[in-house]
């Protein structure tokens, strides 16, 4: 599906853009792969990382929020990944005019550029902090997964569509648990600190969320939000797993932190169908028959009341199996 296509990748030069590019370079022949970002130094960096693709590489300096550099940015483009944010929850608390400027307005922006270019598919990066949000970061990445959902209404009889792809923190990356237990490790410390003895997360490797934007890219029509089938961890085991028998005492939770990753809510529950490897939620309108649920049979309709949590999952990591997961495990 991807050979010979043209991609765009919204902030580029970050964790996922990285391993999205490295990952089709690797099984696919885009015709070209564009890098929108507006941090040179990135970009450069980036380009001596993959220098050896440098004839399928355009490198474009630009800001979502720029509405006049998009339409430049996206002519000719088949497919757009939508990965820039401001995501780190107390930079938006402290900032929050500028993150609604990147996370709202930039949405409002990608969209309008996708559409008046005719741009084939556009998938958007969301997170589990914009369900039942706690934080700005949360609520504005909200907004913008109800933009692009949304933004189908527009296409009428074009052939573009938009879908989401929501998942937590990916395992290793920047801010997350595991690098701030490494570096209390690496400091000497002996014990762990816990936020709440309750605490679970998801584990997701990067390439699995590369992955799940592959499949929405493949299978979306129009408003879905996909959701990997992935298995849940205890903050606790976690720790064991990285210094067996340690001390952990409980220092209270954060400012905007929640106890579990929530990926799908009773509400969203009507709308959601399960399958092998993962959840689709279908949007509550439709604007064409592109948009009716489950078009291929292949989904199972969730029960009533169901809802889908790092703390309610049927699937969980023993502390071997996360001591062997980050035994793998790249930093990102």
């Amino acid at each position: 599906m991807l050979n010979d296509k043209t991609i765009l990748i919204t902030g580029g030069t970050g964790t996922f853009g990285k391993a999205f590019v490295r990952y089709v370079l690797e099984h696919y022949e885009p015709r070209k792969l564009i890098i929108y970002s507006r941090d040179e130094f990135k970009q450069f960096l980036m380009q001596n990382e993959f220098k050896q693709y440098q004839d399928k590489l355009r490198f474009f300096i630009g800001d979502v929020r720029d509405r006049e550099r998009l339409p430049r940015a996206f002519e000719g483009v088949d497919y757009v990944i939508h990965a820039a944010a401001m995501k780190q929850v107390p930079a938006c608390e402290y900032n929050p005019d500028e993150a609604i400027k990147t996370n709202i307005h930039g949405a409002q922006n990608v969209t309008a550029a996708a559409l008046d270019a005719g741009v084939r598919k556009v998938v958007a990066l969301s997170t589990d902090k914009a369900v039942n949000p706690v934080n700005l970061y949360g609520g504005t990445k909200l907004v913008s997964d109800k933009l692009f959902i949304a933004a189908n209404a527009y296409a009428g009889k074009k052939e573009t569509c938009f879908s989401i792809v929501r998942y937590g923190n990916v395992a290793g990356s920047r801010g997350s648990v595991i690098p701030f237990f490494k570096n209390i490790l690496e400091q000497g410390g002996k014990e762990l600190p816990i936020t709440d003895y309750r605490m679970t997360r998801f584990w997701i490797s990067i390439t699995e969320g590369v992955e799940l934007v592959i499949k929405a890219l493949q299978e979306s029509n129009g408003g879905e939000t996909f959701i990997s089938r992935i298995p849940s961890f205890k903050i606790t085991d976690l720790a064991q797993a990285m210094l067996p028998g340690c001390e952990m005492p409980e220092v209270g939770i954060r400012e905007g932190e929640k106890l579990h990753e929530i990926m799908v809510t009773e509400e969203d529950a009507p709308n959601t169908y399960e399958y092998d490897k993962h959840f689709i939620i279908f949007p509550q309108m439709t604007w064409n028959n592109r948009q009716m649920p489950n078009p291929d049979g292949k989904g199972k309709k969730v029960a009533e009341g169901f809802s889908y949590s790092s703390g309610n999952n049927s699937q969980w990591l023993s502390v071997e199996e996360i001591r062997e997961r980050l035994s793998h495990l790249e930093e990102h």
